[in-house]
């Protein structure tokens, strides 16, 4: 059954022509004003007429071939990887910072005092760097077997 203009639009239409507005305004066909008056009106819309009245002035856009869509070119297990490489990372860093910061910590303590107490840092790195160092070595060895 093709669609009338009298006939309810649904969510995923709305989506689509707000996604078309988008990119037209991406492109300079519409300003910021316009195109929030048309994203109110299209909220409001409740037919295919009153949608396409939205975008009658406006070129037919293909929202298949946007750009967003070559990010997806990527394989997924390799976009995968990249977050958990970019999220350990960012685990080492933050181990890093804070093993500094209690070192500098009881230096600074040790040099004031005039005498050195136990190297407490050790008991804030040691295990926290050890299952950092764990996670990281079992991603590396299970990171063959998941590509294909």
């Amino acid at each position: 059954m093709a669609a009338t203009p009298d006939m309810r639009a649904s969510d995923g239409d709305r989506d689509r022509v707000a996604a078309a507005l988008r990119e037209h305004v991406a492109e300079g066909r519409l300003s910021v004003e316009e195109f929030n008056e048309r994203l109110e009106q299209l909220y409001r819309s409740r037919t295919y007429g009153e949608l396409a009245t939205l975008t009658a002035d406006l070129p037919e856009i293909d929202l298949n071939r946007l750009p967003a869509a070559d990010e997806s070119a990527q394989p997924l297990p390799a976009r995968r990887d990249d977050k958990a490489r970019t999220a350990l990372k960012a685990a080492w860093a933050g181990w890093a910072g804070i093993t500094a910061v209690n070192w500098v910590v009881w230096l600074t303590i040790g040099v004031t005092s005039g005498h050195f107490v136990y190297p407490w840092p050790l008991w804030v790195m040691g295990p926290w760097g050890t299952v950092l160092l764990a996670g990281t070595l079992i991603g590396a060895v299970a990171k063959p077997q998941r590509r294909r």
